[in-house]
């Protein structure tokens, strides 16, 4: 691979406010390439650094799963499981059939607070409800709870940010503590992550990234810069929203690799594709209790990843197991990210 070309691409993309971000490429413990592009903040212009803490989006449903993967090695929870019997949903659509396996994996078929395969928009739902109304896990129920599902527990797989969050509240109800604490006391402080936390963007917290995207005009101009402050809640929860470094992230995915979470079996079980979520033709993409797979023609797995997405972030963490590669870009605007992760991801096949 020639970091040398990846570095001028993405120096490029900076130029022309197509990414704003860290990326971080290593092969065990040598640093092959690391790069610092765009803003930290637009509105005072700081560079971000490799010790830039970025908004993860969707990678913290990995801390979810893990924490969850946590309590069935302690045999403090079974996977099959239906979350009513461990959380008190009585009243809504969520149905009892709904497993932790199936909120964890995708396929439990309750309805999203927005439906991202649909198309829909989740900085729509802050339009009208204040994003700072949402602060404990249990404040995110009433935005789906009642939405009829989308096909019965186990009969389809779609992607749900919603199941993460009834994730989060069984972890809740089992540990007696919050969610947010009880991931930094078993993923956060047990990886080394001494980078990553819970920020919320109403609190003043050093080497905070802010998340900005453009104003573009009917010609797709950029026209000036909007900050993601009224997008979603101010600070994250179960299916999103916690900050962490390029370099915690590699320390997360190693920890897993290395067992330092979780058990044997729990670790294969967690490193391992459970359910078929779409065909492609550069590889098909399972889902796990977390991971995506992309599997190659004869079914090996050429790369597993989370990656997320929201108003002001792009994020990915991504492991290549033949070449030995972790990767992970942090961005903080979500223009851009997503053609970042598919170019390094294009020149990996190609030096490989």
């Amino acid at each position: 691979m020639s970091f040398a070309e990846l570095d001028a691409w993405l120096n490029a993309r900076a130029a022309g406010d197509q990414f704003s971000g860290v990326v971080l490429i290593k092969h065990r413990d040598e640093t092959l390439f690391s790069g610092q592009y765009g803003w930290a903040s637009r509105r005072w212009p700081v560079r971000p650094t490799r010790a830039t803490r970025f908004d993860t989006a969707s990678i913290t449903k990995l801390f979810t799963s893990v924490a969850a993967l946590q309590l069935v090695d302690e045999g403090r929870l079974d996977l099959d499981s239906p979350i009513t019997k461990i959380v008190d949903l009585s009243g809504t659509a969520i149905s009892a059939e709904a497993t932790m396996r199936h909120l964890l994996t995708h396929t439990s078929g309750i309805a999203d607070d927005a439906d991202e395969e649909a198309g829909e928009s989740y900085e729509a739902l802050w339009v009208d409800k204040p994003v700072y109304s949402v602060s404990t896990t249990r404040d995110l129920l009433p935005q789906f709870a009642h939405k009829p599902p989308n096909f019965a527990p186990g009969k389809g797989c779609r992607y749900c940010n919603s199941g993460y969050v009834l994730a989060g509240l069984a972890i809740e109800e089992i540990t007696g503590t919050a969610y947010r604490d009880h991931i930094r006391n078993v993923v956060f402080a047990r990886a080394g992550m001494t980078a990553s936390d819970f920020y919320d963007r109403r609190e003043a917290a050093p080497n905070v990234a802010e998340g900005w995207d453009p104003v573009l005009d009917a010609d797709r101009r950029i026209t000036g810069w909007k900050q993601n402050i009224f997008s979603y809640p101010s600070i994250g929860s179960p299916d999103g929203g916690a900050h962490s470094t390029v370099d915690d992230l590699v320390r997360f995915l190693r920890a897993v690799r290395g067992r330092e979470l979780l058990s044997a079996e729990r670790t294969e079980q967690f490193l391992t594709p459970q359910v078929l979520h779409d065909r492609s033709d550069d590889g098909d993409v399972w889902y796990g209790f977390g991971l995506a797979f992309t599997r190659n023609p004869d079914g090996s797995i050429w790369n597993y990843y989370k990656d997320g997405g929201n108003a002001g972030v792009s994020t990915i963490a991504r492991y290549y197991p033949a070449a030995d590669l972790d990767v992970v870009m942090l961005a903080n605007a979500y223009v851009g990210g997503l053609a970042v992760s598919r170019e390094i991801d294009r020149l990996i096949r190609k030096s490989t």
